[in-house]
């Protein structure tokens, strides 16, 4: 049961980076620009295909560390899904940071998860030939209950348009990966979607107007920021290294369910630790009205992911 540990840590991982993330694109010394954000984090995210490089050690092979052996030629399937994850993932990265921008951690995330969830349930009915259990439609009432209590928290409409077209695309993105891995070995789907980040990233360089907005902000950005983004881009491939592998060896949907730990463990990071963060990363209202509803709401979500994904 290894496995589990394994997503719980990603999932621990990926709360401080949702943190993180917030800060990044709140403070003006950093990367306020969502879509450069956007382009960096796919960049770093495609420098992952250095993993295998471990591969050569004796030892790493039996901890799943993939094997530059295992890869093969791409066919036009492999290029074309691993292009299409690249696009859905940048796409999702625009709107979250951009509702980041906006909202706390703890009040976008739980919705972005929930969107996605629900949506890639439905994509996987319509592309997937999935069917749904009885438990569905609980999981699926718990999960917009738990969004409804989450507008309670000024929820701008913008906001609440952006998590939404997050979700969608995240789900999008979890889509194409999961063809891709079905298409092909896991060692060969995720060295080529790790290949169509960099190569998509890359391309925006070509359009004068992306150019321009990514030259620009990088030249603003502080060294100490710089460091701060490729930190936190390190620590998010850890992350979902971990959760694909966890995916590989175990059940994926006892991995997806416990997605819902992300949540607890922003809210549990921001009770602890709230006080002693920098201001950009939001996380300011430590009211107890307010840790209540977040409570409340955070609760209703993880319960609900448990429900639909254990359930089906």
């Amino acid at each position: 049961m290894s496995w589990i540990f394994l997503a719980g840590a990603g999932q621990l991982i990926n709360a401080v980076v949702a943190i993180l993330d917030k800060f990044i694109v709140s403070d003006e010394k950093m990367l306020p620009r969502p879509f450069v954000y956007a382009f960096f984090t796919c960049l770093i995210t495609g420098g992952w295909i250095f993993v295998y490089l471990l591969g050569f050690l004796p030892g790493f092979s039996q901890y799943g560390v993939p094997q530059l052996a295992n890869i093969q030629t791409p066919t036009i399937q492999v290029v074309g899904m691993a292009f299409l994850a690249a696009y859905t993932f940048f796409m999702a990265l625009v709107s979250m940071y951009t509702a980041l921008k906006e909202a706390d951690a703890s009040t976008v995330m739980p919705v972005i998860g929930a969107v996605s969830a629900v949506s890639t349930f439905g994509m996987s009915f319509l592309f997937l030939g999935n069917t749904f259990s009885l438990h569905f439609a609980s999981g699926i009432a718990l999960l917009v209950i738990g969004m409804l209590l989450v507008s309670q928290m000024n929820f701008r409409k913008n906001v609440a348009l952006l998590t939404v077209h997050a979700g969608v695309f995240f789900a999008l993105h979890y889509i194409a990966l999961k063809g891709l891995f079905e298409e092909t070995s896991f060692d060969n789907g995720f060295f080529w979607s790790r290949i169509s980040f960099v190569l998509f990233a890359l391309s925006l360089l070509l359009v004068p107007t992306y150019w321009d907005k990514i030259y620009r902000q990088s030249r603003t950005t502080t060294r100490k920021g710089g460091v701060l983004v490729l930190a936190t881009k390190i620590l998010a491939g850890m992350a979902a290294f971990m959760l694909l592998k966890a995916t590989d060896w175990g059940d994926v949907a006892v991995v997806q369910a416990l997605d819902g730990l992300k949540f607890v463990f922003i809210i549990i990071i921001s009770l602890l630790f709230g006080r002693f963060i920098p201001h950009a990363a939001g996380e300011n209202d430590h009211s107890v009205k307010a840790i209540m509803k977040k409570v409340l709401y955070v609760s209703v979500i993880s319960i609900g992911f448990i429900v639909l994904f254990i359930g089906s």
